[in-house]
């Protein structure tokens, strides 16, 4: 008996980790505000062979506590720096163009940026989506796993400071071994139609992999889906579907 108390404990503590990053009503789009009435699961499935190699999922995750069956081992969390891994992580600049007057523009994705919350919520307010608690929102980009930004740098002819604004944004949550989930993807409608949500989306989904994070999740509106198909999302892939809890009451 101690055995299979054991394992349900370890069981349910499994897939505790493996579903902590799915939350109700929360949205994800990289081109523009949409209904939250028709989200979908998305895992990605990259279709590349190394990326198919990176793949873990997310009944891997599990499955090796159903197949034990004596006790439980405990294993000791692998310590993990952030911090290194975050400056391991070049910025990547996307567009770079030079105005008439001199002004160099660049778009930069990067992974390590500090996020303004208050420039944040600008941004959640261009693209028309619906305010949230600044110190939720706040609270959300501290507790994620990653943070991926686009800042726009302008660098005048004439020196000086390097002007900086957030047009584009993406988070993951992640259990740091197996599963990730991306959430709250936007871009400035103003750089909307450059292929910069494509660009943002792809990096994130990479720097994922290069940390060992093979199973990739999303949820997407309908509107969106071939968005994401092409970027190599599939809806139910092997049958496994995303299920949300709703208190009844």
């Amino acid at each position: 008996m101690a055995s299979v108390c054991g394992t349900s404990v370890a069981l349910l503590g499994a897939l505790a980790a493996a579903s902590s990053s799915i939350a109700p009503r929360q949205r994800c789009s990289a081109i523009q505000s949409l209904p939250s009435n028709s989200s979908q699961w998305w895992i990605s499935r990259p279709a590349t062979q190394d990326y198919y190699r990176l793949r873990a999922s997310l009944w891997d995750s599990i499955s090796g506590v159903l197949k034990t069956n004596s006790s439980t081992p405990i294993v000791e969390p692998v310590p993990r720096n952030a911090e290194a891994e975050i400056e391991g992580e070049e910025d990547i600049v996307l567009v770079e163009k030079c105005q008439e007057n001199g002004t160099i523009q660049r778009i930069v994705f990067a992974t390590g940026a500090e996020v303004d919350v208050y420039e944040l919520q600008q941004l959640c307010d261009k693209v028309g989506w619906p305010r949230r608690p600044v110190g939720k929102v706040e609270a959300a980009l501290k507790n994620s796993y990653m943070v991926a930004t686009l800042h726009l740098h302008r660098q005048l002819p004439s020196g000086g400071c390097e002007e900086r604004s957030l047009i584009g944004l993406a988070r993951a949550t992640s259990d740091h071994a197996f599963n990730a989930t991306i959430w709250d993807v936007l871009v400035d409608p103003d750089y909307q139609g450059q292929g910069l949500g494509k660009a943002l989306v792809e990096q994130m989904v990479r720097a994922l992999l290069r940390r060992d994070i093979g199973n990739i999740t999303l949820f997407a509106d309908a509107q969106v889906v071939e968005f994401y198909r092409a970027l190599g999302f599939q809806t139910d892939p092997e049958g496994i579907k995303g299920m949300f809890w709703y208190p009844r009451f």
